[in-house]
């Protein structure tokens, strides 16, 4: 039996996997093949709605994929590969019954190996950061946002105090990409409408800040939609500061590097990713960047057998223009949705190949352009050359995304969510208590506050 091993259940993982249980059915049905998969979660999730899940435009359940109906024909191991040992072809797995049991880790020995184990928020040594920063790139922090935002507006509410209201009511997002962009543009969208609710508040009150290292947000749409990005957040009097870094956020209050002081209770960290660490145990050839030099065939550089694509993988792109001189690098492939899900296609038929005796080919694909949200009704795009904004780029988001999202049943209750929101209002409501669900009863049980005789 032929074991291939496929370490990440994300973009590139998930979709490598089911066109490998796709393309090689009679070898399954034969037990010749078995394809292994394992994540830390038992679902991909689709991290480009993620901003609208923060909004509650679309439930969180539907954001992400079950893994396992997506792979009946696979076996899917929930755990964390800790070790890659490719000259013995055997990986280290940490599993959950492993940690109960305290049996310690289990080996797998495979033939054919797919890194793909997706990528980690890049954080920088600021001063507080790790202690009241949020990230944004698990369905578990969009909602843990959502419902922070929602009780920031509670908060302000409910005191008279001007430091306290003044800093529930300023939120200040660092980063101006994707992730940065879009999750501000949302929030301010939801918590705008949220405040009609409360007597006290007013939008005029809140002060959103987008922080931005460089002269520009949005780099993938381009330019001059850049610029447009930040006219159309400005109008909206999102304070929108570029070339500017977080210096500290100590004490909950950020200092910027232009010298602006904000005294905040919310900072969300969007400032970039960086390679999974297990890449860095496993000997491999990477890059200056850490991730996995690898050729266009989408083959770990020098190495037979291995694999990778997508956050992890550094693979050349043959349709940019070629270096001017040859000791130049060629230029790589974007670290983007776009690139990741046709390299896993590509991927797949070439370990298919491999199998089978065939010959592998060379990934190629021409960018095509990107788009983003800038909340309800409002988007940038610049796509095949066209430059698209507000509300057509906004529809053209929506589509994009929903005919990408996996799955039909995925695709048709996002949009029903999307047909019910325009037809309903918004929802205001925080659950903050899911993040915490025992409290209550610990309370309880510890403290006697529901004592009333039985």
């Amino acid at each position: 039996m032929a074991r291939i091993l496929v370490v990440g259940g994300g973009y590139v993982g998930m979709y490598t996997a089911r066109r490998l249980q796709q393309k090689l059915k009679h070898e399954l049905r034969q037990g010749t093949v078995e394809i292994v998969v394992v994540d830390p979660e038992p679902y991909m999730t689709y991290q480009p709605f993620l901003p609208e899940a923060a909004a509650g435009s679309i439930s969180p359940r539907h954001v992400v994929v079950p893994l396992r109906r997506v792979l009946p024909h696979c076996h899917v191991v929930i755990g964390e590969v800790t070790a890659i040992d490719h000259d013995e072809r055997k990986a280290v797995i940490t599993t959950l019954a492993a940690e109960e049991t305290g049996e310690g880790a289990i080996q797998v020995a495979y033939d054919e190996l797919v890194l793909a184990p997706g990528s980690v928020s890049r954080t920088l040594p600021v001063p507080g950061l790790a202690d009241v920063g949020i990230g944004f790139k698990t369905v578990e922090e969009a909602i843990g946002l959502r419902n922070h935002v929602l009780e920031q507006l509670d908060i302000a509410s409910s005191t008279r105090d001007p430091d306290v209201r003044d800093a529930a009511l300023t939120f200040v997002f660092v980063g101006g990409g994707y992730a940065g962009v879009e999750a501000l543009a949302e929030l301010e969208d939801m918590a705008r409408y949220a405040v009609r609710y409360y007597h006290n508040v007013q939008p005029e009150d809140m002060k959103w800040i987008l922080v931005e290292a460089t002269d520009r947000i949005l780099p993938e749409v381009g330019e001059e939609m850049g610029r447009y990005a930040v006219r159309e957040l400005r109008a909206r009097n999102i304070d929108v500061r570029l070339e500017t870094r977080l210096d500290s956020c100590e004490k909950r209050i950020a200092v910027l590097s232009d010298g602006a002081r904000f005294p905040t209770r919310t900072l969300v960290w969007t400032a970039g990713v960086k390679p999974h660490p297990i890449l860095a145990a496993t000997k491999l050839p990477l890059n200056g960047r850490g991730r996995l030099k690898c050729t266009a065939a989408l083959q770990v550089e020098g190495v037979e057998h291995a694999w990778s694509a997508g956050d992890a993988a550094a693979v050349p792109d043959l349709t940019a223009e070629p270096p001017a001189t040859p000791d130049e690098p060629r230029a790589t492939c974007a670290p983007n949705a776009q690139h990741a899900l046709r390299q896993a296609k590509a991927l797949a038929e070439n370990i298919v190949a491999t199998l089978r005796g065939g010959d592998i080919t060379d990934y190629a694909h021409k960018y095509a352009g990107s788009v983003a949200s800038l909340g309800l009704h409002k988007g940038v795009a610049h796509v095949y050359g066209r430059k698209l904004k507000g509300y057509p780029a906004w529809f053209m988001h929506r589509a994009y995304h929903l005919s990408r999202v996996p799955t039909f049943n995925r695709k048709a209750r996002v949009l029903a969510e999307w047909t019910l929101a325009g037809m309903f209002k918004r929802e205001i409501v925080s659950l903050g208590s899911l993040e915490n669900p025992r409290a209550e009863f610990e309370l309880a049980a510890g403290t006697g506050r529901h004592n009333e005789a039985s």
